[in-house]
């Protein structure tokens, strides 16, 4: 959730530009007036640097010392920039240009492409990944999936670093990259991909950038109309610009230096893709006569979380360390962090949904609350323990709010009832224009309460009273909004992706969690080979692992929990140990900085679930029942073999458990996977079970699902009708 949707949704636009510095802190307000030549904001997390510099650019415009459409403000996320161009509309600053780099730069290559080049411009791919297999092929190189994957990032810095394929070996040594094959292959392949996009007339997305600069350099006469059309320029996340980045915004710029950089050297956790902080840190260097503020002023976080960001940051090495900026907390007191110690990743996930189940007991929002981790894969364990525990989650990157098909069909409802409700009876009682919401999203499946359950049913639910919650504040900002009103700030939110708050706790990697926050955060996985992960071995990797923890820990405003696992799977051995950034930090850890009014030592998460739960039993290694390897992985485990080892499923088995799970996630409102994920139906169907002891041995199955679902199972297994199967849908 973001600091934006956190406060006043729709707050009155200011109606003076002196109006627009009221409630700006002494630093901010400096960003604000500082209107004229090179300016350097170094922002600390939660220190509210949108806040300044969305005031700074609507101070501009409402004192006629900027002209909106002279302005360009860039950031990296769609989100980001949705939210800066939403910002700038309550300020009264509409016509502001605020997009990312490559949207910037595709709208210019777009326009200018048939007087620069002529015809039309090549189509765009989305996805590369299929590019770089025909190129594989092409070289005769076999490369798995996870090579392709591999190959493809690496492609894609050489890009971004401005790096030809001849140049590649070269680069990547001296940038210490490990590249999934010998360097001389990935060169090969390289110059393979890039005469594949030629021979199709296709372009990727670095390419958008690299073909802007290109024709900018080039073409003087349009690298003229560029800076007429704009003089001031904003860049958001400044410490995240590649070479190829900040080569185009020099090119914009041309002579001038007009440009407000904002950025912190200690949240760069993009170097794999080219990012680098060199240029926010050598920025006064390149502008001796740059005005500089720092904001240090954390808004968002209590002290105890402040003293940990800070703590983490005070034993960093090297240079972005020695421009770190020392947050200070202006909220009042909170808890203190919590760690705690499980004997394995299950274990782990069951404790933290036992706290959240807890937390939300207490009244703090689903989603208010987020699960951070380091990898994607981390996730299913997760989702797993929350769908056990009846607890909503939304995975972060998943499908986003206005494509949802139940949201698009209300937009259509509500569009339609803007247009004729004079003739729609739904409406005949409707007084105001929440309750007209209420009437028209009625129709589509909203009601007063929610549906029990927390599968899609309930999801959908959720989507909907997300709109219903936002016509009420939309009604109480905007007295006398009409429906056709609201549906024209939903188009305008569904064009800047700026969606409601939908409830549902996040489950989110660490890198997709930049720039949000929640009152709660649970940072999970924090051991060694995970945080830092195994393949950070220089100095340098290994200090941007640390920085991304830093970036975790100050997305918690209240609540933090900090754990990790000794083993990964149940009766592992027990030889993880928690993360060396938490060294000095944590209750008993040896000296250095112990994190504020922290005392005692570690909390042991299996005490603490014996008192919800009964104790589970400590499990043998898990093997494969194939070829008798000990199993690792969560999804092998809940196959009980090697993905590669020979299947005997019973494929009519298998079907006839997806069609009995089908009805059963039907009745209850949730999705198929909370009944059991497909993976668990495959170890089912390959085992057979004959009774409920064999059942329970299959991963996946646990005591709650057994009660519930073992008789349906066991007499499916069996070849004869589920029990519940006479029961009406």
């Amino acid at each position: 959730m973001t600091a934006a949707t956190h406060s006043t949704l729709f707050p009155q636009v200011p109606d003076s530009a002196d109006a627009v510095l009221e409630g700006l802190d002494p630093e901010q307000r400096e960003v604000a007036t500082a209107l004229h030549g090179p300016v350097c904001v170094l922002a600390g997390a939660g220190t509210g640097k949108t806040r300044a510099i969305t005031h700074r650019i609507a101070y501009g415009v409402r004192a006629g010392i900027l002209p909106p459409s002279s302005v360009l403000a860039v950031t990296f996320t769609n989100r980001a920039a949705g939210e800066m161009r939403g910002r700038l509309r309550q300020l009264g600053a509409a016509g502001v240009q605020a997009r990312t780099f490559h949207s910037a730069a595709l709208r210019q290559l777009q326009y200018f492409w048939p007087k620069a080049v002529g015809g039309s411009m090549p189509r765009l791919v989305d996805r590369k990944i299929q590019l770089v297999a025909d190129a594989a092929a092409a070289c005769r190189i076999r490369l798995d999936r996870g090579e392709l994957r591999d190959v493809t990032a690496e492609i894609e810095w050489s890009k971004v670093t401005q790096t030809v394929p001849a140049d590649y070996p070269l680069a990547a040594a001296k940038a210490e990259r490990e590249p999934p094959r010998a360097p001389a292959e990935i060169a090969q392949l390289y110059a393979a991909y890039e005469d594949l996009k030629r021979d199709r007339a296709v372009i990727d997305f670095e390419d958008v950038l690299l073909l802007t600069v290109a024709i900018l350099q080039d073409r003087h006469d349009v690298a003229e109309q560029v800076r007429a059309q704009y003089q001031h320029f904003v860049v958001d996340e400044y410490q995240d610009v590649s070479p190829l980045q900040q080569r185009l915004l020099d090119l914009w710029l041309g002579e001038r230096d007009d440009v407000c950089v904002v950025g912190d050297a200690s949240q760069t956790i993009y170097s794999f893709t080219g990012a680098t902080p060199d240029h926010l840190l050598d920025f006064r260097v390149r502008h001796p006569k740059a005005t500089v503020v720092k904001l240090v002023r954390d808004y968002r976080s209590t002290p105890q979380v402040v003293h940990l960001a800070n703590g983490l940051l005070s034993q960093a090495r090297g240079r972005a360390a020695d421009h770190r900026l020392e947050l200070v907390s202006q909220r009042d007191p909170g808890p203190d962090p919590v760690y705690t110690e499980y004997t394995d990743e299950p274990a782990e996930a069951e404790g933290a949904a036992h706290r959240i189940r807890a937390l939300l007991d207490s009244g703090v929002p689903a989603s208010e609350i987020a699960v951070l981790y380091r990898t994607n894969a981390q996730s299913e364990t997760y989702e797993q323990a929350l769908a056990d525990a009846g607890i909503p989650y939304q995975l972060r990157g998943a499908e986003r709010f206005f494509d949802r098909p139940e949201v698009r069909k209300a937009g259509i409802a509500l569009r339609g009832a803007a247009r004729f409700g004079g003739n729609d009876s739904l409406l005949d009682e409707a007084v105001d224009l929440p309750s007209q919401v209420r009437a028209v999203l009625s129709g589509e499946g909203w009601t007063p309460q929610p549906p029990a359950g927390s599968g899609a049913v309930r999801e959908r639910w959720e989507s909907l009273a997300a709109l219903v919650n936002l016509a009420q504040d939309f009604a109480a900002a905007r007295p006398g909004a009409t429906l056709g009103d609201l549906v024209a700030e939903l188009d305008e939110r569904a064009g800047a992706q700026h969606a409601p708050t939908v409830q549902g706790v996040t489950l989110a990697s660490l890198h997709s969690a930049k720039g949000l926050e929640w009152d709660a955060v649970f940072l999970v996985g924090v051991a060694e080979g995970m945080m830092p992960i195994s393949y950070a071995r220089t100095d340098e990797q290994i200090e941007e692992e640390r920085r991304l923890l830093y970036v975790g820990v100050t997305r918690a405003r209240s609540h933090l929990h900090v754990s990790w696992a000794l083993s990964r799977a149940p009766g592992g051995r027990p030889n993880r140990r928690p993360s060396r950034f938490l060294h000095g930090l944590r209750p008993g850890s040896g000296p250095g900085r112990t994190a504020a009014g922290a005392s005692g030592s570690v909390r042991r998460g299996m005490s603490e679930r014996a008192v919800a739960a009964p104790r589970r039993k400590q499990r043998a290694p898990a093997r494969c029942r194939v070829c008798g390897r000990t199993l690792t992985d969560a999804g092998e485990m809940k196959l009980m073999r090697c993905e590669d080892c020979p299947s005997d499923m019973d494929e009519g088995l298998y079907e006839r458990l997806r069609e009995w799970r089908a009805v059963q996630a039907r009745r209850s409102g949730q999705p198929d996977w909370c009944v059991f994920t497909d993976k668990t139906l495959v170890a089912i169907a390959e085992a057979v079970p004959d009774d409920a002891g064999e059942l329970a041995r299959i991963p996946g199955v646990g005591v709650r699902k057994l009660n519930r679902y073992g008789a349906d199972v066991l007499a499916i297994c069996a070849g004869q009708d589920p029990v519940s199967e006479d029961e009406t849908d």
